[in-house]
């Protein structure tokens, strides 16, 4: 097999494999027409590079493929690699054939150089076009190996991945609303997250992960709110709130190192310098957030919650991320557990970024007669939990976890400032498609 047959990714083609024979296949990214000589710009899952193409070295044929090209085709492209101080890249496939696979549109509702601005409607019914932006692409590819770190950490702290159901009998958790969907002849819906069921599962495996897709009737149209996200949950028993919010702190420094690690392209891509953050991560409670906003003028009702502008003043003394403590326990959801030594506060806590939430956690009640009266007390029917309160009846051990929001992460460490950047295809009120 000779040297034409090797296929030569867009990373090859540099100044160290000067000389190197082979093919590229990809898609053009940008061409420049200088009559004689035509310089193409072909982008690969490993990034781009720049082919150079003499017309008057080419058949008949490749001269009649060239003519026909448009931005974004796919092509496969033979020639030599050569050094070439005056590239950008410091070298370049000089081209001896070309051959149009499949010939894209022209012209192309979105302009995926990038030279064009497009407002973020225009990006999402072009979804495809602007995930090939090179800088839109380096999102998921840093989110991929945050996920797989995620899996690699919680798996060497003894964690089972679980998969529980998306489609539910009843609205069982309260708070959020709950998109309703008809399931053959009843009424079901779909999942927010995976609460009781890991719960239920701690008395199974100990300690259980799951990463997946959960849904929430969203009523606010936010930069950071979405109807269907990807959420991060850990169960673990013989743990308190405190056990794991050190997990917590411990995933997402190795998360970091990871993307430090793997993604130093991505990142310098999207012009971001991420730094592992420090250990413990800052913990003040409730009521301390409460008095430093009023330290600022801000005086707030005790047991309300903190509106974004308060986070915002909270997130601009407190840097990085740092964890508020010990909500009002009518703040919480039912499962909760409420202090020893004060039950109108709750064993709890709300990783923040500054200003955006990324998780929320806490010890959850493990005593039967306990979790009954919470319930009562949301407003909630017991006989709409019986299947999961008759597992208390088979030994419910202290048991603790969270839920991180996968995309206010991402958000997070690619610095983007809308939750729909981080999500490939978004859903929310208005958005369905494509």
């Amino acid at each position: 097999m000779g040297g034409a047959d090797i296929r030569v990714y867009a990373v090859d083609v540099h100044e160290r494999n000067d000389g190197l024979e082979g093919y590229l296949l990809g898609w053009i990214h940008e061409i420049r027409d200088l009559g004689s000589l035509v310089f193409l710009i072909l982008r690969d899952k490993t990034g781009t590079c720049q082919i150079s193409i003499r017309r008057d070295t080419l058949s008949r044929n490749d001269l009649s493929e060239l003519e026909k090209i448009t931005k974004e085709s796919v092509v496969k492209v033979s020639g030599v690699v050569k050094a070439e101080p005056k590239s950008r890249l410091g070298a370049e496939l000089k081209a001896s054939s070309i051959t149009i696979l499949s010939r894209a549109v022209e012209p192309l509702p979105y302009d995926v150089v990038g030279k064009v601005k497009a407002t973020m409607t225009t990006r999402l019914e072009n979804r495809i076009l602007d995930l090939r932006r090179p800088e839109h692409r380096a999102i998921f590819l840093i989110g991929d190996t945050v996920l797989s770190a995620c899996r690699e950490y919680l798996r060497s702290l003894g964690f089972v991945e679980v998969r529980t159901p998306r489609i539910i009998a009843t609205a069982t958790e309260g708070g959020a609303s709950l998109f309703e969907v008809k399931y053959f002849d009843k009424v079901a819906y779909l999942a927010q997250s995976p609460q009781l069921y890991k719960e239920e599962l701690v008395t199974v495996f100990e300690r259980v992960f799951e990463i997946g897709p959960f849904f929430r009737a969203e009523e606010s149209h936010t930069r950071r709110h979405i109807s269907e996200f990807t959420s991060i949950d850990i169960e673990a028993a013989f743990l308190d709130y405190e056990g794991v919010m050190n997990i917590l702190e411990g995933l997402i420094a190795h998360v970091i190192e990871k993307v430090l690690l793997e993604r130093e392209r991505e990142l310098k891509i999207l012009n971001v310098n991420l730094k592992i953050p420090k250990r413990p991560f800052l913990r003040i409670t409730y009521d301390e957030a409460l008095n430093e906003l009023e330290s600022l003028g801000i005086k707030k009702k005790w047991g309300d919650d903190f509106t974004t502008q308060e986070l915002r003043f909270l997130g601009s003394k407190h840097l990085g991320f740092y964890f508020i403590t010990h909500f009002p326990t009518f703040s919480k959801p039912f499962y909760i557990k409420p202090c020893d030594n004060n039950e109108q506060v709750s064993e709890s806590f709300d990783l923040m970024y500054q200003w955006l939430e990324l998780s929320s956690g806490g010890t959850r009640i493990s005593d039967r007669s306990l979790l009954e009266s919470r319930i009562r007390e949301m407003g909630l029917n017991p006989e709409d939990f019986r299947y999961h309160l008759k597992v208390y009846d088979y030994g419910m051990p202290l048991h603790a976890g969270w839920g991180l929001g996968f995309e206010r992460l991402l958000m997070v460490l690619t610095r983007k400032t809308n939750i729909r950047e981080t999500i490939l295809f978004p859903r929310d009120k208005f958005r369905l498609t494509p």
